[in-house]
Parts: structure tokens; sequence; C-alpha cells
């Protein structure tokens, strides 16, 4: 794995900056170390850059150099690229990986399989009549089923204790599409008809 390091090409490894986004920010600063890293190294294409862990760094950090990942994808069977679908979701609602709570992840990845196993074909239009995107609190978003529906899939909102604070940071031109990923987080994230 590749690491960035201080001494050499200060440009590309410009310091992080805060958005402001984040209200408490002393209880969401990073805890997801170098060694927790290593361990989801292979989710990512082999040339990937990630930035040394800094317990100071906050997930509504950004720059044109780095982008935030969470870890909850990593950890429940995704690898990046992300799949077609999931792409779409984040494509569509305009929200930052980072700024969408596991419950989310969860939903995205059962239609995945879904799709995958079952060659069902589902887009953005099916997912929005089954729920909306809500924010919860510091431009966090979640998946809301419609009123009066029961969840359309089970135990998706179970808690992830933590999840704040488990985040890392990728160097934009080490991965596919990098350079194209939003660089501020969203503050109007919706699903929206194709």
């Amino acid at each position: 794995m590749l690491r960035s390091s201080p001494g050499k090409d200060h440009k590309k490894n410009s310091p992080l900056k805060s958005q402001g986004i984040i209200k408490d920010s002393a209880k969401e600063r990073c805890c997801f170390t170098d060694p927790q890293i290593d361990r989801i190294r292979y989710c990512f294409p082999a040339n990937t850059i990630f930035k040394s862990f800094d317990p100071t760094a906050l997930s509504d950090y950004a720059s044109e150099t780095w982008i935030a990942f969470p870890v909850t994808p990593f950890t429940i069977g995704y690898t990046y690229p992300f799949p077609a679908f999931t792409q779409s979701f984040f494509s569509l609602t305009g929200i930052f990986y980072i700024q969408a709570m596991p419950m989310v992840w969860r939903v995205l990845i059962t239609l995945e399989r879904i799709i995958e196993q079952h060659g069902i074909d589902l887009g953005m239009s099916e997912l929005s009549e089954m729920y909306d995107l809500v924010s919860h609190g510091s431009h966090r978003y979640l998946l809301k089923h419609k009123p009066g529906e029961e969840h359309p899939i089970f135990k998706a909102t179970k808690n992830d204790t933590n999840w704040k604070r488990r985040f890392f940071f990728v160097r934009r031109d080490s991965i596919p599409d990098g350079k194209d990923l939003p660089s501020k987080w969203t503050t109007h994230g919706r699903i929206e008809d194709p």
C-alpha cells in the first residue's frame, strides 16, 4: 500500500480543510488508524494512496487532493469503485460518501445483491418509491421508508457504534473517477427521479 509522505511533494499533500459543518467536532475526530486501514486496503485498487492517520481530522475535512471514505461500506462487502446502482445513488443525490449514514449503505448493498442475483432492473425511480432521503443532523443522510409502509429491508436501521469517527482519506488522483467526486458536503441531498 502506498502512503503519502509529508516531506515529499508538498503540493499533493496539501492540508485538509474543514467545512465547519460538524458542530460537535471534538466527539467526531478520526479514530480509524493506519493498521485498521491496512486491513481494508484490498477493497481499493492496488495503487491507491491513503493519507496517514491524523487523530485531529474530521469527516467534513475536504480538499481537491483528498476525499473521505466511511469505513462502513467496506466492512459490509463493498469494494471501490462502487457498483452502478450505488454510484447512481450518490451521483443523483449529490451527497458525499461520508454523509451517508450506515443504514444507507446497508440498503444499497442489499439492493445491489438483489440486482446481481435476480437480474431485477432497479433504478432511482424504484428507490424513491420506497424511501425518502432525509437529513439526520450535521447534514448526514438516511433513507426513511415512506409513511404508512413498513421498512422494505429488515435490520437496515440497526445502530452502529462510533460510525461517525470511523473514516479515512484517499488521494483523489489515485482512484478511478476520484477527481470527479464531490469536494464539499452537500446540504440539500435528495433522491431525484431520472
